[in-house]
């Protein structure tokens, strides 16, 4: 596992909300439903995307839009088009007087909107749960990105209106498809994070992975220097240049993430999270969490 698919393990879509919208204008969306992260494929036509208080960003046929939340933003035929239509949180879609249009613009299997022939077809699919391994992604993220989609967005609006065993499923991989093609081409393109770039350098890049495929593992420098086949001090050193952070400061990061998501797990104990995460007991786990993360693990568990 490198470091990008580890962390798109934590947004990794569970039936997420998916849906096709076909629009007539004018038209004119604001979208407020708090989601931490968004993909909003054009089909046909094209549309304006405009985050409170900034520019707005033509999105055409054939691209995809990420829209990191949780700050609304509107989504318009052309820049200058008054909402008409809110989405709150739950995907809630109501006029601007609260009136509910869910059954009213109702047009089929995952399909909404004004106009069954309207010129525009978006799909949107959102994920709605933000994690601690997600907040690592998100962080590294702008508020919009906007780049091609290839065929996957053909392929997501075939699916996307099929009603079959499975579906959910089907529907949620190919979003995560999508988002791991876009976010290539983003950081193929556009200033990547550290942990991004690390990921290339032939002995950084596979310490990397060998701590996120085997957390639990008693790590220590010298013994990930041995793994890679550098002595301790170049390893050190060359981590620290090109992530940011000392290799154990890095896993103690990675642990607490995994650990923070899975104390939510309705079955999980400190214990059995303990050792899944490379902590020798609950106490150890507790008393890393309360050192990082300045709460313990019970006191996370609370906060929804």
């Amino acid at each position: 596992m490198d470091q990008l698919a580890a962390l798109l393990d934590g947004p990794r879509a569970r039936g997420a909300f998916l849906l096709r919208t076909i629009l007539a204008p004018p038209w004119g969306l604001r979208i407020q439903d708090e989601a931490p992260l968004s993909l909003v494929a054009q089909v046909r036509g094209d549309s304006w995307i405009t985050f409170d208080g900034g520019d707005p960003v033509h999105l055409e046929a054939g691209q995809v839009a990420i829209a990191r939340g949780p700050e609304p933003y509107m989504m318009t035929d052309e820049p200058g088009t008054k909402p008409q239509i809110i989405i709150d949180p739950g995907q809630r879609c109501t006029t601007l007087d609260g009136e509910s249009l869910y059954e009213s613009m109702d047009l089929g299997v995952r399909t909404w909107g004004n106009d069954p022939e309207g010129p525009t077809v978006l799909l949107t699919g959102t994920y709605t749960m933000e994690g601690e391994v997600t907040r690592r992604l998100l962080e590294a993220l702008p508020q919009l990105i906007v780049q091609p989609g290839g065929p996957l967005i053909s392929l997501l609006g075939a699916e996307i209106v099929k009603d079959e065993p499975g579906q959910e499923a089907v529907l949620d991989r190919l979003l995560d498809l999508l988002l791991i093609a876009v976010l290539r081409a983003h950081f193929a393109t556009n200033e990547a994070p550290a942990w991004y770039r690390a990921m290339s350098d032939p002995v950084v890049g596979k310490a990397m992975r060998l701590l996120h495929n085997n957390p639990a593992h008693p790590w220590t420098v010298a013994a990930l220097a041995t793994e890679v086949g550098v002595s301790r001090a170049s390893l050190a050193r060359r981590f620290t240049e090109l992530v940011g952070e000392p290799p154990m400061a890095f896993l103690t990061d990675w642990r607490l993430a995994l650990a923070a998501d899975l104390l939510r797990e309705p079955d999980a104990t400190i214990g059995s999270v303990a050792r899944k995460v490379g902590y020798g007991s609950p106490f150890a786990l507790s008393a890393a969490f309360k050192r990082v993360r300045g709460i313990t693990p019970q006191e996370h568990r609370a906060v929804r």
